[in-house]
């Protein structure tokens, strides 16, 4: 791969995330150039025809939609991170589209409008995980020990979470050990730490509070109890 590569990018998405684990896994350099999709440039709208990240130029190409990036990547850089085998490859594949639906489901859930909603969303990605327990072997990864993009998908996806449990007890790590052990092992992984900048939780509680939704109120009342506590403190 001899043509320079830009990663067109949003600090929260979790999009990009997936196609700059991928690039980190390959050992492939490129630049990371964040956009603000509220105030989008012109030559970003001329690239992204949907306006949307994460696009990667190569060259003078541009390459939209994170499957299409992912796959364009393990077409031509190694190591290669799907498996050999064809079916085994179609699997792969089923569960990256199961990650990006599980992604749809989380903006269901901090945009839900009032408590019942949030409930209901919350009740629906424990299912979600549910299924993906029975899905998952032995081993820290999708695929066992062997690092894989389905794992390049779900690094962003539990990420949400590290925030989530701080904002309340929504019951969705309840009889799903496989999975709390594989998103352990995520959030080990270099390539899935490194994706995201070191303020990502700020920046997604930011992002949060800016929804104005029953999530946004419970993050309010967090931030307020702490607020207390430290000036009990003082």
């Amino acid at each position: 791969m001899s043509a320079p590569l830009v990663l067109v990018s949003h600090t929260l998405c979790p999009y990009v995330q997936r196609a700059a684990i991928v690039l980190a896994e390959k050992g492939v350099p490129f630049e990371r150039r964040n956009i603000d999709l509220a105030n989008k440039p012109g030559w970003f709208l001329k690239v992204s025809p949907l306006g949307k990240t994460p696009v990667l130029l190569v060259g003078d190409e541009a390459i939209f939609e994170s499957a299409v990036i992912c796959e364009y990547l393990e077409e031509t850089a190694l190591p290669r991170l799907h498996p050999g085998d064809a079916l085994r490859r179609a699997h792969h594949r089923s569960w990256m589209e199961f990650g990006s639906a599980l992604l749809n489901l989380i903006g269901a859930f901090y945009n839900a409008a009032d408590e019942s909603a949030l409930v209901a969303r919350a009740a629906e990605i424990k299912a979600r995980l549910k299924q993906i327990e029975a899905a998952l072997g032995e081993g820290s990864y999708f695929a066992g020990e062997s690092f894989s993009i389905v794992d390049a998908v779900f690094g962003p996806v539990f990420r949400y979470f590290d925030v989530f449990d701080s904002i309340g007890e929504f019951g969705f790590w309840d009889d799903v050990p496989k999975v709390r052990h594989w998103r352990r092992a995520l959030a080990m992984r270099p390539s899935v730490a490194e994706a995201v900048r070191s303020n990502y939780p700020e920046l997604l509680v930011q992002f949060l509070l800016a929804r104005r939704s029953a999530l946004s109120r419970r993050v309010a009342l967090a931030d307020a109890d702490l607020m207390d506590d430290s000036v009990e403190q003082d």
